[in-house]
């Protein structure tokens, strides 16, 4: 029987602003994420709408606080109600670690605040107590999709300079409050995709930067997240000596479409544009390809002066990451077809199964990212989202037969084993998205299923809340007792 490390760390992952809820509850203020509306009648293939946003949509959002049905993100899946429960059944399939976001907006409620929300605190006090009653490891990420609301409408996000002390309030908060609590840190989720949804990740808005190069001020938004992110990382081992603190990168995985030299170096350079992210949060210090980059379109990166000291001086000490597809990449993309993915449109692998929402689903392109990425950096790696979303069906007798599920995990489980055992990778644990049903980012729907238990609403948040195991949670509770997928 081939096994996982010993101490692997087996678990789940999901985020605030999808899971939990609550959204004016408990003095939390609002975040980007709680004026997203869902666009129902849009194609789920097409991203780039259900993710733009303008100040208009935003006003919108802000004039119907009471709509929770074009707004399913301010419900979630109703974590802030039903954690213990929750936990509980991420006990029972015996999870090593769970892997959640703290909304930054529940602690300081404005960003800008000088006290923090002694109610929000408590109930991340709450979680982590139910946690530790488990023996459940908590991983996390300090900000995931959620920058409060008041910092786009007053600082125009992360593009102002005056953002990083407010995150470094935060984070000096919730290191102190929760320093016996928490080991394992992420700073930013993916933090490469500013530059794809810039709304959701730095709170910037394209209407608000008239006569400006939006993708300058993308980019000044990302130098401001780095020093953030390095700043984190100071502030959590300086309070936490024995923390870990983690960068998190959307593992975007091209191939050439053809052997053709040319294709070669488009799918080099596309990976590039991933990479550059993770460079910078591990080498502490930006690409040289990156800074060509910038030269070449004129984009200028005001920085202040410690800026670089601070980046070199506290790099990330493991690297997480999302891997959920693969996709191609040519020089001349004419007359080929191009596919939806994880926030990308690319060129589609002819060789590969694809998703109803495009997603092309590819085990293999684990172990090549898995190589990759430990090649390139040599420092440990946690797999922080990896799973299947499809339309999962709740039958009368209140079962759901996920095998589809099982064997998409069963398959990518094996290739990470491969790359552990025959590659020597270091790979720390795995955190399947999402193991409890939640509200999708992309699209806003949770008809987009990926968790073991099934949560009993729909797109429009009829239906009773009421949580159910799938066939694929019981398999799951497998693989950990086993520490292994060759149990049957």
């Amino acid at each position: 029987m081939r096994k996982f490390p010993d101490h692997f760390l087996w678990g789940g992952a999901t985020a605030a602003n999808q899971f939990e809820g609550g959204f004016n509850l408990g003095g939390k203020g609002l975040s980007v994420a709680d004026v997203a509306k869902a666009h129902f009648d849009v194609d789920v293939k097409n991203y780039q709408k259900h993710t733009e946003m303008t100040t208009q949509a935003i006003e919108e959002g802000l004039a119907h606080l009471d709509d929770m049905v074009n707004y399913p993100k301010r419900h979630g899946s109703d974590f802030y109600h039903r954690y213990k429960e929750d936990i509980a059944l991420m006990a029972e399939m015996g999870f090593k670690t769970y892997r959640m976001s703290i909304a930054w907006s529940r602690i300081f409620p404005n960003g800008d605040d000088e006290t923090p929300n002694e109610e929000g605190l408590q109930f991340y006090d709450d979680v982590f107590d139910e946690l530790k009653k488990y023996n459940i490891e908590p991983l996390v990420t300090m900000s995931h999709y959620e920058p409060p609301l008041n910092i786009v409408l007053n600082y125009d996000g992360w593009y102002s300079r005056e953002v990083i002390p407010m995150f470094a309030r935060y984070v000096e908060t919730i290191c102190k409050r929760y320093k016996d609590k928490v080991k394992y840190w992420l700073t930013f989720n993916e933090v490469d995709s500013m530059i794809r949804h810039p709304y959701t990740t730095g709170g910037l808005v394209k209407d608000r930067f008239a006569g400006k190069n939006f993708e300058e001020v993308i980019f000044q938004a990302m130098h401001h997240q780095f020093v953030a992110s390095a700043l984190a990382t100071k502030i959590c081992h300086e309070i936490i000596p024995d923390s870990k603190v983690g960068c998190m990168l959307t593992k975007l995985t091209y191939y050439p479409y053809t052997c053709k030299p040319e294709d070669v170096l488009a799918a080099q350079q596309r990976m590039r544009s991933t990479y550059a992210y993770s460079d910078t949060q591990v080498f502490g210090e930006y690409p040289a390809y990156l800074l060509s980059y910038f030269k070449k379109h004129k984009i200028h990166i005001v920085k202040e002066e410690e800026d670089d000291i601070l980046m070199k001086q506290h790099p990330v000490d493991f690297i997480s990451f999302s891997y959920y597809m693969s996709s191609c990449e040519a020089a001349d993309t004419t007359g080929l077809c191009t596919t939806p993915g994880n926030t990308i449109l690319a060129v589609k692998n002819p060789h590969l199964e694809t998703s109803e929402w495009g997603w092309q689903i590819d085990p293999l392109g684990l172990r090549i990212s898995l190589v990759e990425l430990y090649d390139r950096y040599r420092k440990p790696l946690f797999i922080v989202e990896n799973g299947l979303g499809d339309k999962d069906v709740l039958t009368e007798d209140k079962k759901v037969h996920d095998t589809y599920r099982i064997d998409y995990l069963k398959k990518h489980f094996a290739c990470m084993l491969d790359a552990i055992i025959e590659d020597g990778v270091e790979l720390w644990g795995y955190t399947s998205w999402a193991c409890i049903d939640l509200i999708s980012e992309s699209t806003k729907q949770i008809s987009k299923r990926y968790g073991y238990v099934y949560v009993d609403i729909d797109d429009y948040g009829n239906g009773t809340y009421n949580r159910y195991r799938k066939d694929s949670f019981y398999w799951y509770k497998k693989v950990i007792e086993y520490n292994s997928i060759d149990f049957e």
